[in-house]
C-alpha cells in the first residue's frame, strides 16, 4: 500500500494546532505519516508539536528548525517526507475524517495529482465559500488536453502530490514570499501526466484575522507581481507560453488584475499598486479584455473586473461594504 505524508508547516498558531492535528489523528484509513515542521514558532507550537509527537511516536515526526516561511517549511517537509505522495495542511486549517480514505484508491492507481473540493469556514464554523473546482470526475486530466487545469484554485493544499513531481523536476516553493501556491501549482500541471478531480469536499479552510486575504499591507499585495514574473518565465523557459497564453492570459486577469486590485483598494483606494497592476496587464497582455475565458466568471467577480477596469473603486468598495466583506 502507498504511503501518504501529511507535511504540516507549524508557525505560531497554538491557539488552532491542536483542532488540526487532531482532524489528522480521526483520519478512517492508515497508510499515512504525519510531518510537524515547526517553523521557528515563537509561542507554545514547538512544544505542543513535540507532546503530539511523543504520543503517536510511530504516526507523528516534527521537524524544528529557524524560520523560512510558508514555502521554505513545506520544502523542508518534502526533503524528510518517507511517503510516495504528499498532503500539504495549513496548521490553522483541519481536514475531514475522509481524506486519506478518499485519497488512497487514486495513489495506488499511481494517479501524478489529485484534486479535491474544499470549503472556507469562519472560527465559528459558518460556510464563507465553497472552492471546489468543478472538473469533470471519473476521467483523467492532462495540461495539453485540458488546459483549463491552470484555473484551479491554486492552494497547495486541496492537492494530493506524487512525491516525484518535486523530487525529479526540481520544482520547490519559493520561500519567504506570499503567493508561494500559485508560483508553484502552475508549474506542477506542466509534469503532471495523469490528474484526477474528486468532488468532494475534504479540506476547511479557517478564514481567521492575520490570514493573507486580511493582511492591511499593501506593498506584500506587490508580490503577486513578480509571482506572475516568475510564472511566464517559467511558461517561456518551458517552451510554452505560446501554447497556454489565453489560460495564463486569464489566470493573470483573474488573480493579479481582479482579485489583488479589490484587495489593495479596500485597503487604500489611492495605493500607486493599483496603477502598477494595470500597467503590468495592459505591457504582458495587451488584449486581456478580449479573453476568452471572462465570460466563466461569477457575476459578482466578472462585475469586480468591469469595475476595476472601469476605475470605480467608490462603487466597488461599496459592492464589498454591502455584501459585508465578503
Amino acid at each position: 500500500m502507498p504511503l501518504i505524508s501529511l507535511i504540516i508547516p507549524v508557525y505560531n498558531v497554538e491557539q488552532y494546532l491542536a483542532k488540526c492535528v487532531d482532524s489528522v489523528l480521526a483520519q478512517t484509513c492508515g497508510g499515512f505519516e504525519v510531518i510537524l515542521v515547526d517553523d521557528g514558532s515563537t509561542d507554545s507550537s514547538g512544544a505542543l508539536c513535540d507532546r503530539y509527537a511523543a504520543a503517536h511516536p510511530q504516526l507523528i515526526r516534527v521537524i524544528h528548525q529557524e524560520n523560512a516561511g510558508l514555502g521554505g517549511a513545506r520544502n523542508t517537509g518534502i526533503d524528510a517526507a518517507r511517503g510516495d505522495y504528499l498532503l500539504f495542511i495549513d496548521s490553522d486549517d483541519f481536514v475531514s475524517p475522509e481524506l486519506t480514505v478518499q485519497m488512497m484508491p487514486f495513489a495506488q492507481a499511481g494517479m501524478d495529482m489529485v484534486i479535491f473540493g474544499a470549503v472556507t469556514v469562519d472560527t465559528d464554523g459558518r460556510v464563507l465559500e465553497d472552492s471546489a473546482d468543478g472538473y469533470p470526475e471519473n476521467t483523467e486530466l492532462e495540461l495539453s488536453g485540458f488546459p483549463e487545469l491552470i484555473f484551479g484554485w491554486p492552494s497547495a493544499c486541496i492537492r494530493m502530490y506524487k512525491k516525484t513531481l518535486f523530487t525529479d523536476t526540481g520544482v520547490r516553493f519559493p520561500s519567504r514570499v506570499w503567493y508561494e501556491d500559485i508560483r508553484t501549482t502552475t508549474k506542477l500541471y506542466t509534469h503532471a501526466r495523469h490528474v484526477r478531480y474528486l468532488a468532494q469536499n475534504l479540506y476547511f479552510y479557517l478564514n481567521r484575522p492575520g490570514s493573507i486575504t486580511k493582511n492591511a499591507n499593501v506593498a506584500r499585495n506587490r508580490e503577486i507581481i513578480d509571482a506572475f514574473e516568475d510564472i511566464l518565465d517559467f511558461y517561456r523557459n518551458s517552451g510554452l507560453f505560446d501554447r497556454y497564453c489565453p489560460q495564463l492570459e486569464y489566470l493573470a486577469l483573474y488573480h493579479l488584475y481582479t482579485a489583488a486590485s479589490v484587495r489593495v483598494l479596500r485597503i487604500d483606494p489611492r495605493a500607486p499598486l493599483l496603477g502598477e497592476l494595470r500597467r503590468w496587464m495592459q505591457t504582458h497582455f495587451p488584449d486581456f479584455r478580449k479573453n476568452r475565458y471572462i465570460g466563466r466568471m461569477t457575476g459578482t467577480k466578472r462585475l469586480a473586473f468591469r469595475l476595476v477596469d472601469m476605475k470605480m473603486y467608490r462603487t466597488l468598495r461599496l459592492l464589498f461594504k454591502i455584501k459585508g466583506g465578503q
